[in-house]
């Protein structure tokens, strides 16, 4: 949810029952995320959360001043996903944060675990972003998770409706992670004719790009993510830099703000699902059980 994490729409959804969560790294720099925390606070008086994201990049960001900011922000939640996330998650325990970690295969839950999270967040091949590089898919990998797993997990990926949500519950989920859904809702702050682009997209519109450098990111099969995709088959060197231009943060910022769908990659994953604009957000971390566990959510 990078460029869309924003306090409109975590507030929109914290507010009708579910968790929502601001993404740190959309904000340029810490300082600008307490802004966000502090404006998401006056938008709900309902718990909400926020996302840290430690993948490789070409400017690495100051993670520890992002979750320190949390911290200071009296932050309850705090989501993170990526690599290496020991640092990180021993600052936000430190003082009792309860740490939700996303994972794509179950050696790296249970390495999560280690580390002392509370909850994981199981994400399929099918999520959007970044997939992992097993291929697992989440029907088999929810039921590893029941199987195998000491602490309680969310679904997440491809995971769109109340049928998502009843199977993600058979299979032993707590509950379901919702964000390319959240993209066409009223309350996001993305051009509306990227949501109606969202909303006509069949199950084939998307794109694995990256895998080369094993950082692989389901992206919207849009002209630029073909590209990408073509440049990463054919390179004879192997460089990053030739595909870099294409798989910008920046163009895919501008794609939210012009609502050219082809000015550059934009996260995006079952978008069949989304078949209509929302009113507004419903529920992006959801369980009935899931507040019994942590009652200082």
């Amino acid at each position: 949810m990078q460029w869309v994490g924003y306090a409109e729409l975590a507030s929109a959804v914290s507010n009708a029952g579910g968790l929502g969560i601001l993404t740190a790294l959309t904000q340029p720099t810490p300082e600008d995320l307490r802004k966000e925390i502090r404006k998401c606070k006056t938008m709900t008086n309902k718990p909400f959360g926020v996302n840290i994201t430690l993948l490789p990049s070409m400017n690495t960001p100051d993670y520890g001043a992002y979750a320190q900011v949390a911290i200071d922000e009296g932050i309850k939640v705090v989501e993170t996903a990526g690599n290496s996330p020991g640092p990180v998650i021993k600052q936000l325990k430190a003082v009792g944060t309860i740490i939700l970690h996303k994972c794509t295969t179950i050696r790296h839950a249970q390495s999560a675990i280690k580390l002392g999270v509370d909850f994981l967040s199981i994400d399929g091949f099918e999520c959007a972003g970044h997939v992992g590089e097993t291929d697992i898919t989440n029907f088999i990998l929810l039921s590893r998770a029941r199987q195998s797993l000491e602490v309680p997990f969310i679904a997440s990926g491809g995971f769109a409706d109340g049928q998502g949500l009843a199977a993600a519950l058979s299979l032993g989920a707590e509950g379901i992670n919702m964000g390319t859904r959240f993209m066409c809702t009223v309350e996001a702050p993305i051009h509306l004719k990227i949501k109606e682009e969202i909303v006509k997209a069949q199950e084939t519109d998307t794109e694995l790009v990256l895998r080369r450098w094993k950082n692989t990111s389901r992206l919207y099969k849009n002209k630029v993510a073909q590209q990408a995709t073509k440049i990463e088959r054919e390179s004879t060197t192997g460089k990053f830099e030739e595909v870099a231009p294409y798989v910008s943060g920046k163009r895919g910022r501008e794609v939210f703000i012009n609502g050219d769908p082809d000015y550059g990659v934009s996260v995006l994953t079952s978008p069949s699902l989304c078949n209509y604009l929302c009113i507004s957000g419903l529920d992006c971390w959801s369980s009935h059980r899931t507040h019994s566990r942590h009652p200082n959510m």
